[in-house]
């Protein structure tokens, strides 16, 4: 067999021959090497102009990789996605997935297609499913951005809903939340708006780890029945045959505005929830940063672990605006309204709270929790306590604004109550006007 050496053409003179040999060897292994061209597939109501008239149709007809645009329009289905692809909306304001009927209005099943990655979706509105409006199971890269979360949670009646798939451990008192994602990792929830569902947007480990991703931009309003944007660590579905929960970890809640959550009944919900339900449950290292969290049920940010055995150590809350929440309830009980409340009967520790504006509450920070809880650089322009530590372990509280000159206890300042609260030295300004 002759052999071709590719130091021969670059070293020797070149023929319209062997000129032409070239071309074809090049043209070849283009061909056999080159993935194919992702193809786009379009969707209208009318099924016309060599489009189809159902989502799950150009799913289903769809290779890895396709982009599948949909024309303005309501479409009465649900929507099963099992491979990489886009799916574009011509715009939430008049491209709706209406799931009335349906367990869910996208479902990006992972758990039953493994390996799972890179899907993206953009431009619906997705209303009245049963449980999730969208979920996410085992899956790596998904992108979810610049849609209407709307109106879903329709089963749930009376603090449970019946028919909820067998795989979701602790949600039955809330149908899943609107947007949802189980053992989902390096995914990005961005720019959403999720209203009027029984909870906002929830990252849980039913199935998998749910760590590395990115919830931000989205505006998260009225959902009264679970925290605006939950971080939630469950133990393991069956299905899985873990006996361990995953956890939920590194994950970042940036730039999200979560108000009016949780209000329908008293302890619902928080702006933010970080929280360990079971022993062995690990909700850890994740970063809360820049929201604007207001009026919701519970405190903005609430960390919660209630038993020991859990792991609720190294959580970061870094420059909100925190302002018109609720009292915490129950075991993690605060004595009035509050801005954060860490609560660990496992030692929170690691917890860090810095540079957060805190307004319109009669606690700022409150802790209860036997590790040491770091609270610096924050705004405390409460009327009542700055801090107050209702346990046993220290709050490191210096370098902060009491809302006065004089530091904590002055006149017209912000106070502290509970032993274990260091506050000198104090800012003599807000830190947010350095």
């Amino acid at each position: 067999m002759r052999q071709i050496h590719t130091t021969s053409f670059a070293s020797e003179r070149r023929g319209p021959v062997d000129g032409f040999l070239l071309i074809a060897v090049l043209s070849l292994a283009g061909t056999l090497f080159n993935p194919a061209a992702a193809a786009t597939i379009c969707v209208n109501t009318r099924g016309d102009g060599g489009c189809m008239s159902s989502i799950q149709a150009a799913v289903n007809a769809a290779a890895p990789n396709d982009a599948i645009r949909v024309a303005p329009g309501k479409y009465a289905e649900t929507v099963l996605i099992g491979k990489p692809l886009s799916l574009i909306g011509a715009g939430a304001s008049s491209t709706i997935i209406d799931a009335n009927g349906q367990d869910t209005g996208v479902n990006v099943d992972g758990l039953d297609h493994s390996g799972l990655a890179d899907v993206s979706i953009s431009g619906f509105t997705v209303e009245n499913a049963k449980f999730e409006g969208i979920v996410i199971t085992n899956a790596s890269g998904v992108t979810v951005s610049g849609n209407r979360v709307v109106h879903n949670n329709a089963n749930l009646g009376a603090g449970v809903c019946p028919g909820l798939p067998n795989w979701e451990t602790l949600e039955g008192f809330d149908c899943g939340e609107g947007i949802h994602l189980s053992g989902v990792d390096h995914s990005t929830i961005a720019n959403n708006a999720v209203s009027d569902n029984a909870g906002g947007i929830l990252l849980s480990d039913d199935t998998g780890a749910t760590h590395d991703n990115l919830i931000t931009g989205n505006t998260v309003r009225n959902n009264p029945y679970d925290c605006g944007i939950t971080l939630a660590s469950h133990p393991p579905a069956p299905v899985t045959g873990a006996t361990a929960a995953f956890g939920v970890f590194h994950n970042t809640i940036a730039d999200n505005e979560s108000s009016g959550n949780g209000v329908a009944i008293e302890g619902a919900g928080a702006g933010v929830g970080i929280f360990a339900s079971a022993p062995g449950t690990q909700s850890y290292g994740n970063v809360v940063v820049h929201n604007r969290l207001t009026g919701n049920g519970l405190p903005g940010v609430t960390l919660h672990s209630h038993t020991p055995g859990q792991n609720l150590r190294d959580n970061a809350i870094l420059g909100n605006f925190i302002a018109g929440n609720g009292a915490d309830t129950e075991d993690a009980a605060t004595p009035g309204t509050t801005g954060i409340n860490v609560f660990g009967v496992s030692a929170a520790s690691g917890t860090l709270i810095s540079q957060n504006v805190i307004k319109r509450e009669q606690i700022g920070i409150a802790a209860n929790t036997p590790a040491q809880v770091d609270a610096h650089l924050n705004d405390l322009e409460v009327h009542g306590l700055g801090v107050d530590n209702l346990g046993d372990g220290t709050v490191q509280a210096t370098q902060n604004w009491w809302g006065c000159s004089g530091g904590p206890g002055a006149n017209g300042c912000s106070g502290v109550d509970g032993g274990g609260v260091i506050t000198a030295p104090a800012l003599t300004r807000p830190f947010h006007s350095h």
